[in-house]
């Protein structure tokens, strides 16, 4: 069996092994605590069936957990720095293999069939770098890439946003874009003391798991979102305010946003985190005739 390397003693020993420094820029931060990382594996429920999608692997603290437990595990990582690193900590497991790419650039649907084809259980698990977090989790969702659940250790602050509720202060377009695809739940709270080095914020891990076709009455999901975030302009406003300034030619077209208004029933008077999902739905959809443009 060999040595976990997510302990602060063999963490320093292999940085020092190839001189590795972090860069501030990537928000490298390595976890150390071997129980948190199989915390994490635990709540992916992973199998030898299972295909594992890891976002900036490091040294391979969390890469060999799940190696251990995974048919396959594909790692993108964008600092060259860390590839020999992870050639000589990845040297005795097989099945992973490490991609030097921007994932935020990939295209998912190409890199999940190439690397995934006899895999139809697809998850993501990762240490997020804390200063992208909310764009790689939406690329993984808008682009309706072939995984059914993502879980990521993240700043505890994003994690309460996504899993936001409505009428609380954290909930906002972020909580809707993500809910509208995934189901939601922090399943653990990891202190800073278990990174090197050791950041500023709480970490939370986060699960979710793809709903399947839980909103099958919006007419134009794009459109959804524009309404949805148009809706938070300014948190203090009502939506009717908000949404004649976030509109193209919302000013002009007060009478049919009123219009709109009455027919999906919401008060133009609430503000955007008073209203759920569904409400957001109906207005997208009443609003949508007046507002789309034609493709031609």
């Amino acid at each position: 069996m060999y040595k976990d390397i997510a302990t602060p003693m063999r963490t320093k020993e292999i940085l020092q092994k190839h001189g590795f420094s972090f860069k501030k820029s990537l928000g490298q931060n390595f976890l150390v605590d071997p129980n948190v990382l199989h915390n994490i594996v635990s709540h992916a429920a992973i199998t030898k069936n299972t295909g594992v999608i890891e976002v900036g692997p490091g040294i391979g603290a969390l890469t060999e957990h799940l190696a251990r437990q995974a048919g396959k595990v594909v790692a993108f990582e964008i600092d060259g720095r860390l590839l020999p690193v992870l050639e000589d900590t990845m040297s005795p497991y097989l099945n992973v293999t490490v991609l030097h790419q921007d994932v935020l650039k990939a295209d998912l649907h190409q890199v999940i069939e190439e690397q995934f084809a006899d895999y139809e259980d697809i998850v993501v698990v990762a240490n997020l770098p804390y200063y992208i977090t909310t764009p790689i989790i939406m690329k993984f969702l808008m682009e309706k890439a072939r995984v059914k659940q993502l879980v990521i250790m993240m700043q505890k602050e994003v994690a309460d946003r996504i899993t936001a509720v409505p009428s609380t202060k954290a909930y906002g377009s972020l909580s809707i874009a993500v809910q509208y695809y995934m189901d939601a739940e922090v399943s653990m709270i990891v202190p800073k003391t278990v990174f090197i080095p050791q950041p500023n914020v709480e970490s939370a891990v986060l699960c979710l798991t793809r709903k399947e076709n839980a909103y099958p009455d919006v007419v134009d999901e794009e459109f959804l979102f524009i309404v949805t975030q148009g809706s938070f302009l300014h948190r203090r406003k009502t939506i009717w305010n908000n949404l004649q300034s976030s509109l193209p030619e919302g000013k002009e077209k007060k009478e049919l946003i009123q219009k709109a208004f009455e027919v999906a029933e919401v008060d133009p008077g609430r503000r955007g985190e008073t209203l759920s999902i569904p409400e957001f739905i109906k207005l997208a959809n009443a609003l949508y005739p007046y507002f789309h443009t034609p493709k031609s």
